[in-house]
């Protein structure tokens, strides 16, 4: 079975003036529920405010969890921070956490949300609130776990890594397109921008030379994999112009990656965006089952030889 973390607050009421599709979630929800027995439900617990605080500035967290965020901060975001969103942003970071420790324990498991990559510590940007990756990894590190947020969403991880940069036991690595959102970068511990356009085997030529050796170079025992399937070359917010066989192989080599080295892997969703919602989230169930079921082969059949647990 498949580990899958899910809340009902994932699949909250939309805001007015939202052009972001709020709908994707329920519907991933839904697919994956039509996997039957091949699914093992987990709902989290919402993040303690402490978690996202060492994320976040306070004050914004207060902002956000008071549903009073100021406008100028509410149109970075994309949309208006109801009581709804507020209590779906406090367990969101739940879900990822929640995620990495049922990996930790089984080699791997899905988030149903998250992935909310730009999310900065005084505000968010970019359809995200609090920074999941960054919450979750954060305590992780605290935990004693050495943490490798590797980002394959179209637009860089910037949010995760200005709220991580210098931490010693977390690691990040974005692969995006180079013009794409945000406008001004941060600086990743390991960043591969592409050019407009680039296809299934420039991107797994670029993939394949530089995500190994960071591996290598800084040992993690986890990984947090913001699985965003906006890469996609009809995506409405990408810029690159991946098959759905490039998203597979994509995540495959990640995952055969990661089992060569043992290591457990916990996934969140991340972007992906356009008209038709079901297509939207059926790239996303299909990251998750892809994964999933590479780790219930390779796992069972001792690839990962020393896990970390």
């Amino acid at each position: 079975m498949i580990a899958v973390v899910h809340h009902p607050d994932y699949v909250p009421e939309a805001p007015r003036k939202s052009n972001y599709r709020w709908g994707k979630n329920g519907a991933i929800r839904d697919l994956l529920l039509a996997e039957g027995e091949a699914i093992d439900w987990h709902e989290p617990d919402a993040a303690p405010r402490d978690w996202i605080e060492a994320a976040h500035d306070p004050v914004y967290v207060a902002e956000v969890l008071e549903a009073r965020v100021p406008r100028e901060k509410e149109r970075r975001i994309g949309f208006p921070v109801t009581t709804t969103v507020a209590r779906r942003a406090k367990v969101v970071p739940g879900g990822t956490y929640r995620a990495a420790h049922l990996a930790l324990s089984r080699g791997f498991a899905a988030n149903t949300a998250g992935g909310s990559h730009h999310a900065l510590s005084e505000t968010g940007a970019g359809y995200c609130v609090f920074n999941d990756l960054a919450v979750a990894a954060l305590q992780l590190a605290r935990e004693g776990r050495r943490v490798l947020i590797v980002d394959v969403d179209v637009h860089q991880g910037d949010g995760t890594a200005a709220l991580t940069a210098g931490h010693p036991d977390i690691a990040t690595y974005s692969i995006h397109a180079e013009k794409n959102f945000p406008a001004r970068k941060a600086r990743s511990t390991v960043d591969v921008p592409l050019p407009d356009g680039a296809d299934d085997l420039a991107y797994l030529a670029a993939l394949k030379s530089s995500l190994p050796p960071l591996v290598d170079q800084f040992a993690p025992n986890l990984i947090l994999y913001q699985g965003g399937v906006d890469p996609f070359g009809g995506d409405r917010l990408g810029r690159l112009s991946l098959t759905e066989e490039g998203l597979a192989r994509r995540d495959l080599f990640v995952a055969d990656l990661a089992l060569r080295h043992g290591l457990p892997l916990a996934c969140t969703v991340g972007g992906g965006y356009g008209d038709d919602v079901l297509a939207i989230a059926r790239r996303h169930v299909d990251v998750i089952l892809r994964l999933g079921r590479a780790y219930q082969d390779g796992w069972r059949a001792g690839a990962a030889l020393t896990p970390a647990v």
